[in-house]
């Protein structure tokens, strides 16, 4: 399992996130309008579930129906696919 990010983090990109994680696997460009979890790259680790300030993380298996599109997207991002 990895972690996601969804729409609340569209046109916001609070780094905090990349701030805390420990092995440097959440991505954007200038270009892009939100940031991105690699997955083969997560640990799992969580630490970035709690610090984003609009709750926009989340554990793939726990993301709201809602934003499941995103776990495509993420994965997308990155070329992969599920």
């Amino acid at each position: 399992m990895t972690y996601i990010i969804a729409e609340p983090c569209v046109d916001l990109k609070d780094a905090s996130c990349v701030d805390v994680c420990p092995v440097d696997c959440i991505y954007t460009t200038d270009d892009d309008n939100m940031f991105y979890i690699q997955p083969d790259e997560c640990i799992d680790c969580a630490a970035c579930e709690p610090v984003c300030p609009v709750v926009a993380i989340f554990a793939e298996d726990d993301t709201p129906e809602e934003w499941r599109k995103y776990i495509d997207v993420n994965y997308e991002y990155f070329g992969l696919s599920r």
